[in-house]
């Protein structure tokens, strides 16, 4: 593997060393993407294999988290809307925190915890058979054999996963306010189509494809870089978690920031 990383000397500098690495990496798996792409030569066969082990592996999970949260949101609004005399802006608020925090933040903890995990560990184990230096030696890129393909794999998995974690949340809230509280569903209808947008969803869909991207490309890095036997693959999956994790939340803040600057909030126009 190209990418070595050296001997740590200190918490400092080995953070240092560890993001320049990162950011290398990262610049190169891009840039073999949008290649191989452009040449045809990708590997279809690997990428509906990755793209279906991510499904499998965070879809029920995504939903179990889903399916309590929208439960909960639809209490606590519930309760406190009718505290305020405000029982029909239920939608409103289902609206905001399902569609454009809740659902890609979902996403984001699944392609981390579970599927950057999966594919941290899967690396890894290769690397330290010497499979990846293998491919090298043959003069196959290993970035564009095994992270490409994931790397696509996982943006078309959590982006598909965004929408059914909206999907559920919303008729989960829904039918909680309309059959438990006793709301008027076409208060909750209404209020959700009036202060849900195209550009909610649409950045709800850029917030997931941007974790995606984030979280597969801290995992094949410290899978493709992991050394010191099973244990250091073990050592490389917990901090790809933490990274992936620490990077999306702050990709999440600054996409969110970003938006709410761009795109100004109903009654501001």
């Amino acid at each position: 593997m190209a990418l070595e990383t050296p001997s740590a000397r200190g918490p400092v500098t080995d953070a240092l060393n560890q993001a320049g690495l990162l950011l290398a990496f990262s610049v190169r798996a891009m840039a073999a993407t949008f290649r191989v792409l452009a040449k045809r030569k990708f590997s279809w066969r690997e990428l509906l294999e990755q793209a279906w082990f991510l499904a499998s592996v965070t879809t029920m999970p995504a939903l179990l988290v889903t399916i309590p949260l929208g439960v909960v949101v639809a209490l606590n609004v519930g309760s406190m809307a009718g505290q305020l005399g405000a029982e029909g802006y239920g939608g409103a608020v289902v609206a905001f925190v399902i569609v454009a925090q809740a659902s890609p933040l979902i996403c984001a903890l699944m392609i981390s915890g579970v599927g950057g995990s999966a594919m941290c560990a899967d690396l890894g184990a290769r690397t330290i058979r010497e499979e990846v230096d293998a491919l090298e030696v043959m003069g196959i890129s290993a970035v564009e054999r095994f992270v490409v393909p994931r790397l696509v794999g996982a943006v078309l998995v959590t982006t598909a996963l965004a929408c059914l974690v909206m999907a559920v949340g919303i008729s989960v809230s829904f039918a909680f306010q309309v059959v438990v509280l006793g709301d008027s569903p076409g208060s909750f209808l209404g209020m959700l189509t009036q202060f849900s947008r195209v550009t909610d969803f649409a950045v709800a869909e850029v917030k997931a494809a941007a974790f995606a991207v984030l979280a597969t490309l801290v995992s094949s890095f410290k899978g493709l870089t992991a050394k010191g036997g099973p244990r250091g693959v073990g050592d490389a999956v917990n901090e790809a978690v933490v990274m992936s994790f620490i990077l999306v939340f702050v990709a999440n803040t600054v996409i969110t920031e970003l938006y709410s600057a761009i795109v100004p909030a109903r009654g501001e126009y």
